[in-house]
């Protein structure tokens, strides 16, 4: 697998804010290529929005956000094509019905470009699952498993910014290292890899000198705007996002509208 040089990240008071309230508020930080950032809140704490926003997916009511130097959401477009996303429910989620091999599959498929042999079995391997059989049913993947391979099939994209979202979710502390403990080694491979936890006990007990968090993310009715209406506003963890799953998937015209090239 190539191993892109990760991208910087930096994000300025971004806010996002829907007519129920704000999802998140007032998020600034900057991630360096060869780092893992992790953002912490419970859920509909605003997780999944802040990751689709920093991968160009949702447009934030307010702030500013850069890509490797591209502006969102005014280069939203670009941004999604050096970006993956990992498990995110409600967007990508793996199906039951198909065999592992079959989601590799369609997963070198939706790359829309010519995949160098081998590039599954790097990422499976990256994703520390080269040792899976490839036919067992997703099914009967362990939570584990399924975490992985939602990090497999991102990677088939060779992102610079990796999100995964709710990397504690269903798994007992054990596991819950042994994914930070992938996380932090992709960072330092490859893409800038930015997370999302509600418990972060087990990421204090392993995280590295690379490391970043895990940073609350904050609900401050102060940050929100009077009429979210106005500010387009919308979030995966929000009712109006369901409207928008165009949106959500990173299809269609940029954040602006426009249609950037």
């Amino acid at each position: 697998m190539r191993r892109a040089t990760g991208a910087r990240v930096q994000a300025e008071g971004v806010t996002l804010a829907t007519r129920e309230g704000p999802v998140y508020t007032g998020v600034g930080f900057v991630a360096r290529p060869g780092t893992l950032t992790v953002f912490q809140a419970d859920s509909g704490g605003g997780r999944s929005a802040l990751l689709l926003t920093l991968t160009g997916r949702m447009r934030p009511s307010e702030g500013t956000v850069y890509v490797d130097g591209h502006e969102l959401p005014r280069r939203a477009r670009r941004v999604r094509r050096i970006s993956s996303l990992g498990l995110m429910e409600d967007v990508n989620a793996l199906d039951d019905r198909l065999r592992v091999r079959e989601h590799l599959s369609e997963g070198l498929l939706l790359r829309m470009r010519p995949a160098a042999r081998g590039l599954a079995d790097e990422a499976m391997e990256a994703a520390d699952l080269g040792g899976l059989d490839r036919r067992t049913m997703v099914k009967d993947l362990s939570m584990l498993e399924r975490r992985r391979l939602g990090v497999a099939l991102a990677l088939l994209a060779e992102p610079r910014l990796l999100a995964v979202d709710d990397v504690d979710g269903g798994l007992n502390g054990e596991h819950q290292a042994a994914m930070w403990r992938t996380l932090e080694r992709l960072a330092g491979e490859g893409p800038t890899v930015i997370a999302t936890c509600a418990d972060a006990d087990a990421l204090d007990r392993v995280a590295g000198p690379d490391t970043r968090g895990p940073v609350p993310i904050r609900q401050d009715p102060a940050h929100g705007p009077d009429d979210p209406a106005e500010r387009g506003g919308g979030g995966a963890d929000a009712g109006p996002a369901r409207a928008h799953i165009d949106d959500l998937l990173g299809r269609g015209k940029d954040g602006d509208g426009s249609e950037q090239a």
